[in-house]
Formats: structure tokens, C-alpha cells, sequence
């Protein structure tokens, strides 16, 4: 992956970006997104919502069918009108719209162009934090101590290479302690529409992710995206494993300020 150059925007004044929120996260966990907003804001950023976005067209473009999410991304190009950051609280979406918005239109070299602009400014949520804000977590009021497993989509993990950001900003939590376990780097057998396809095999890797995980004495997984939690979440429950899952925008935000604090929504 060839490295990013990031924008000097750590402690300037009048930050603004955009906020991509996702379908899943804006269908089924909203506070997500949310706390991604209180997350940038407590950071001092302004941040900014267009009411006209949607998908970001990967489940279209994952099963074979690019034209439809040309059409979902074109309908989309134009929400981003000034040069701010547009943050992804997703890594797998983030890659989507970074790496693959491009490509959809090789044959309209004016919306190629926009795509591409748009793509530059493309971050997924903790590699902006981690990266461009440099946010300093060390001053976080202290909490009971916690144990937590990663997870990292395929997709964020290849295209945005954002296992190593999740992990930074795990370890640099006072009192939260990241524990790596077996199968970590596999896959949780979600993959959007792969797991309408194929449901027992991705349910045999789905098993296994949450077995694995629970085996470390765990009793937290936190990932940056919301199609994996559902996935593993869905699972443990059906197992009635000992696991919760929670999404990383949501914990860091509850380490942060305190669980009645995020609780209450105080900024």
C-alpha cells in the first residue's frame, strides 16, 4: 500500500469536514455515527452531514454489478462541494469510495475527475483521528479497566490498511488492554452479499471468529465496521457466547469522556 500523505490540520482553528455515514450505520446503529461526530467535535472540528447521501455502492459493485453502483456513486458526487475531509466511520466503505469511485467511470472523464478529487479527501474515521488530528487520549478520566478484542474488516484491513490505526488508538487508552487472538486477521464470513450466498459457510466462519475471540477471557469486540459487528454480534447471541461487540467510534468515545458522558451525549 503506498503510503498517504496527510494534511497539517492538527490545531488549527475552523476544521471542517464532511461525514459519510453509511447505510448500515444510519439503518442499524445510529449511535455510531454519532459518536463519530462527538469523536471529531471534541477534537474541535466541525462537522458536516449532507442529507443526500446513501450507499457508497459496494454491494452492488462486490456482486458483479458495476453499472448500479456508477449510478448510486454518481447521485452522490456532487455532496461534496467544498475541499474539506470526508470522514468514513467505516474502513471497508472508506475503500470503496477511495479506491473504486475512480474506476466507475473510465468512460465520463469529467465525473472521473470529480470521483478522483473526491477519493484524495476520502479518510476513514481513526485514520483521520490518528493521522491528521494526532488526538491524544492520555488525559481520558479514568474508568475501570477493560480487556478487548480488534476486529478488521477485510476490505479496511487491504484497502485503507486501518488495523494498524485501531490498534494504535486501542493501545494509547488508559486502562483498556488490546488482546490479539487466533484468528484475528480471518475473515468473519460476512462479506456483504457473501453471506446471502453462501450462509453455511460464512456461518462456520462466523463461529469460529466469535469462539476464537471468547477464548482470550474477552468479553468486548470492537471493530470500525458496522457490517462485521452485526455479523459477530448476531452470532454470539445465537451461541450465547460471553462477547459484546461494539463499534470503535462508540467505545473510544465512551473511554474518552466517561460512560455517563457519552451516555447523556455531553460533548
Amino acid at each position: 500500500m503506498k503510503p498517504r500523505q496527510y494534511p497539517a490540520l492538527a490545531g488549527q482553528r475552523n476544521v471542517h469536514v464532511y461525514l459519510f455515514g453509511t447505510c448500515v450505520i444510519d439503518l442499524f446503529m445510529p449511535e455510531a455515527g454519532l459518536d463519530a461526530v462527538r469523536l471529531l467535535e471534541h477534537a474541535g472540528v466541525t462537522v458536516h452531514y449532507p442529507r443526500g447521501q446513501s450507499c457508497c455502492g459496494q454491494p452492488a459493485y462486490s456482486s458483479g454489478n458495476p453499472e448500479q453502483a456508477r449510478e448510486v456513486a454518481r447521485a452522490q458526487l456532487h455532496l461534496f462541494p467544498e475541499p474539506w475531509p470526508v470522514i468514513v466511520p467505516s474502513g471497508s466503505c472508506a475503500g470503496m469510495m477511495r479506491h473504486h469511485w475512480p474506476e466507475l467511470f473510465g468512460d465520463d472523464p469529467q465525473a472521473a475527475a470529480r470521483a478522483r478529487e473526491l477519493a484524495e479527501r476520502i479518510y476513514e474515521l481513526s485514520e483521520f483521528l490518528l493521522h491528521v488530528l494526532h488526538v491524544d487520549y492520555q488525559a481520558a478520566p479514568a474508568q475501570a479497566d477493560e480487556r478487548v478484542v480488534l476486529h478488521t474488516s477485510c476490505g479496511a484491513r487491504r484497502e485503507m490498511g486501518t488495523r494498524e490505526h485501531g490498534v494504535a488508538l486501542l493501545d494509547a487508552l488508559p486502562g483498556v488492554t488490546r488482546v490479539e487472538h487466533q484468528r484475528e486477521s480471518e475473515c468473519c464470513g460476512f462479506g456483504g452479499t457473501f453471506s446471502l450466498k453462501h450462509p453455511d459457510i460464512s456461518g462456520a466462519m462466523v463461529a469460529d471468529k466469535v469462539a476464537s475471540a471468547c477464548a482470550t477471557g474477552c468479553t468486548r469486540l470492537v471493530s470500525a465496521d458496522c457490517g462485521c459487528l452485526l455479523n459477530i454480534g448476531h452470532a454470539a447471541q445465537r451461541q450465547k457466547a460471553p462477547l459484546q461487540v461494539e463499534h470503535l467510534a462508540s467505545f473510544l468515545w465512551r473511554r474518552v469522556n466517561g460512560e455517563q458522558a457519552a451516555k447523556e451525549g455531553v460533548q
